[in-house]
């Protein structure tokens, strides 16, 4: 017999976790079903143990920067307290049983296993079923997308939860994919000494981003001793005795002690009885509306809809589902300033469209680039200060459509770019605001032509407001 409850997610990733948890506080019940732990992902392989990894390393850059600012510093690397601060204080040691309880104590039911629909409206796991009487959620999430590359099986790679599990760094390391994790995790081991070699097949590093901001980043990588080789396939993979052979389209060869696997992230929907159900997936993603409505009865949030791989938007989808579950009239979702941070030093952070696509939009578009070092806080920071700042606006709306920060903060700096895309913020009013003197975010007044065009040192004469007045 089937038990009958209010909401059945299926996932409880950190999307997945939160939208239960919410519904749970208003009284509504809820089975969560995951076979994997509870909270996905983000706190256990990616978002929290990665950022750890990063600021250690940071901190280490930065000593190394004392010298000719601020005297002399010896830095000496050791990776002992980084691994055990991710597995005591970020991972549990990779246990989720606090999580379980979190979602219990709220009133939840927790099953440990992999459910599939049955028809519109109920769930199996196991030898259970559960049938929902207010809806359905698909939050599964994804996976480590592993390419099909000749001899790859056969070798001891590492995917990103092998990288972020390690206690014991190896000696060298090559990376399969030069986008934000590869390009992340790549330089926070090679500043703890491990010699890396990131390998990108498409034309640059960060190929979704601007071309500035992928070029910028290998310049820096490469100072640091990465070895950046980009427009590079790689042709087949094998274990060649302490080490792992990389052999790219030309004949190529990098050898390295140990393999990253870091080219992006696929979903699993086989076996989740969606087809039955009138769940469309010929897209390879579920299909949803703009309430994320996959179905009648079923939604579905995060990965497995192919808006954007981002802890951020599986919350925000989420909320938007459980407002709807809960009777209320919750706006649509939007994407078109869809924010996305690369930890990577110098950070990048990127909003909206990019200027190829608002060029293939049709839109009449107007850029400016500032350089960071020209900006008022970046001269004053000195070393560590490499970055741009990219606007890119719609001339006949006078809006931003995208944007896009490299250098110190700029993930902080991307709020108030989000900001702007998102509601659409005339550059008018932009340039007229005030801007807190000096700081990183001042730099995109100085990009929009608030403090005027400016010479000499600080201010970078070749950048030209953006839209002139």
């Amino acid at each position: 017999m089937a038990k009958h409850v209010d909401v059945v997610v299926l996932g409880l990733g950190t999307g997945g976790e939160d939208l239960g948890l919410r519904l749970l506080d208003s009284g509504i019940s809820v089975v969560g079903i995951d076979s994997q732990l509870v909270g996905g992902e983000c706190p256990y392989w990616a978002c929290v143990p990665s950022k750890m990894m990063i600021r250690a390393s940071n901190q280490l850059q930065e000593g190394r920067r004392i010298e000719g600012v601020a005297g002399q510093a010896e830095v000496t690397p050791d990776w002992a307290p980084v691994a055990r601060r991710i597995r005591v204080e970020a991972t549990g040691g990779w246990d989720d049983s606090v999580a379980v309880h979190r979602f219990e104590q709220r009133g939840g039911r927790f099953v440990r296993g992999r459910g599939a629909l049955d028809g519109s409206n109920t769930v199996v796991v196991g030898d259970e079923r559960f049938t929902a009487t207010r809806g359905i959620v698909i939050a599964t999430g994804s996976r480590p997308a592993i390419p099909p590359i000749v001899g790859l099986a056969d070798v001891d790679y590492w995917t990103t939860h092998d990288a972020i599990q390690v206690e014991a760094l190896p000696s060298s390391l090559t990376v399969l994919g030069g986008g934000a994790v590869g390009c992340e995790l790549g330089q926070a081991f090679s500043r703890f000494g491990v010699r890396v070699t990131i390998v990108e097949a498409g034309d640059r590093l960060l190929p979704r981003e601007e071309p500035e901001a992928g070029e910028l980043l290998a310049s820096v990588l490469e100072r640091e001793g990465v070895v950046v080789k980009v427009g590079r396939a790689v042709e087949r993979v094998e274990q060649r005795s302490d080490s792992i052979e990389v052999t790219l389209e030309g004949g190529t060869d990098v050898l390295s002690e140990q393999l990253l696997v870091a080219t992006g992230r696929s979903v699993e929907l086989d076996g989740l009885g969606l087809g039955a159900a009138g769940v469309d997936t010929s897209s390879g993603f579920i299909a949803v509306d703009d309430h994320l409505r996959a179905a009648d009865g079923i939604w579905a949030i995060g990965d497995v809809t192919g808006k954007g791989m981002f802890t951020h938007v599986a919350l925000y989808q989420g909320s938007i589902v459980a407002a709807h579950i809960l009777g209320e009239d919750p706006p649509p979702a939007e994407y078109h300033a869809l924010p996305r941070a690369t930890f990577t030093d110098p950070e990048v952070g990127a909003v909206g469209m990019n200027e190829a696509d608002a060029r293939a939009a049709g839109l009449d578009v107007a850029v400016t680039v500032k350089q960071v070092p020209g900006t008022f806080r970046g001269w004053i920071q000195g070393g560590g200060n490499d970055g741009i700042i990219k606007l890119v606006a719609d001339r006949a709306a006078g809006v931003l459509v995208g944007a896009t920060a490299v250098g110190p903060h700029s993930g902080e700096v991307l709020s108030m770019l989000s900001t702007a895309v998102h509601a659409r913020v005339p550059v008018s009013t932009l340039r007229h605001m005030i801007y807190a003197f000096p700081t990183f975010h001042g730099g995109v007044g100085e990009a929009i032509g608030a403090y005027g065009r400016g010479t000499g040192t600080v201010l970078d004469p070749d950048a030209a407001p953006l839209l002139e007045p």
